[in-house]
């Protein structure tokens, strides 16, 4: 738990993700065989098999959905941009942690108040663009002391266990991937030759997949991310009938088969692997969203690819929630399947 709770935590906006491959070489350091960082920030950490044996990599994503600095106002001010994908109607008021070069600084974003708006923009969304943020400085000068132009910023939250092993933290979108694929690769006992990649920037458009799914150019991969969960008010089973405690979502076709439509292969060799050793999974084929899957299974002359993601509430904002067990279903649904290649 604490190793989640540290990921959650630790901040990695996409661009910035060099804290989380930190965390991972240090925790998979004395379980691979090598571990190296490419030209993009990608972490590739090599798990050596047989010569002849499959290779298979294994992708999460380090980064998470933040904010930069664009401009500082002559008051102080910081006026942001968004990096990923966010919903204005989340930023509201919510506490930031701006990364300047010379340390931390907090902020809350704010806008013009409700006591002086007109009538007719009382119940519009108000845009990211009207936003502020407000770190306590009294000048431009006064801010500049502490935060420059292109400093990332994260959401300020903490890491809560609830009750029913459920989790409450930020970015779990996708540490939690990061999570299953180093405790994947401390468990497996396999001929194959297996790569734990923590890819870089795949909020900002499955870059950090591209590059490294080309240099490494396995046999078969699979993305480890997470999903939206369905089982929580305004949510209709039809709209998303994934829910959390019943294992991971095997993916099948993401973004309307823009994205992703999973290899037969890989399908059915982590749902034998699977039905076989009772463990639970659920199947997915959503019309919205995508993952380094895509990216990695047009790689080259093309790659089998699959997608398991772990169902979780609240994407895309500043906190979610999701199921240890759940995560726990997913490693062993990996381990399984590559023990059984």
């Amino acid at each position: 738990m604490e190793l989640m709770k540290e990921l959650s935590l630790t901040p990695g906006v996409s661009g910035s993700e060099e804290k989380i491959a930190e965390i991972i070489e240090k925790e998979l350091k004395d379980t691979v065989d090598s571990i190296e960082r490419d030209t993009m920030g990608n972490l590739i950490a090599t798990k050596k098999g047989e010569k002849k044996a499959p290779t298979i990599m294994l992708a999460a994503h380090m980064d998470e959905i933040g904010l930069m600095v664009s401009y500082i106002d002559d008051k102080g001010y910081l006026k942001f941009t968004t990096i990923g994908g966010i919903n204005d109607q989340m930023l509201m008021n919510q506490t930031v942690v701006v990364h300047g070069s010379k340390g931390d600084v907090v902020g809350v974003i704010g806008s013009k108040p409700p006591h002086v708006t007109k009538p007719e923009e009382r119940n519009k969304v108000i845009k990211a663009s009207d936003m502020f943020i407000d770190i306590g400085a009294c000048s431009k000068e006064d801010a500049e002391e502490m935060v420059s132009v292109g400093d990332v910023i994260t959401f300020k939250s903490w890491f809560e266990e609830f009750p029913n092993d459920l989790i409450m933290g930020k970015a779990l979108d996708n540490r939690v991937g990061c999570y299953v694929m180093m405790e994947v690769l401390k468990r497996v006992d396999t001929r194959a030759t297996v790569y734990g990649v923590g890819t870089v920037q795949e909020e900002v458009g499955l870059k950090g997949a591209k590059t490294s799914a080309f240099k490494l150019d396995p046999d078969m991969a699979i993305a480890l991310d997470v999903t939206l969960s369905g089982d929580h008010p305004g949510i209709k089973p039809e709209e998303a009938p994934v829910v959390m405690g019943k294992g991971p979502a095997l993916v099948l076709a993401d973004a309307s088969g823009r994205g992703i439509l999973t290899a037969k292969s890989i399908k059915e060799m982590l749902m034998k692997a699977g039905d076989e050793n009772d463990i639970d999974y659920q199947l997915e084929v959503s019309d919205g969203g995508t993952t380094d899957g895509t990216a990695i299974h047009l790689t080259k002359e093309g790659i089998a690819t699959g997608v398991l993601s772990v169902p979780t509430r609240y994407i895309h904002t500043t906190v979610s929630v999701c199921s240890m067990k759940d995560i726990e279903s997913t490693i062993q649904l990996i381990t399984t399947a590559i023990n059984n290649l």
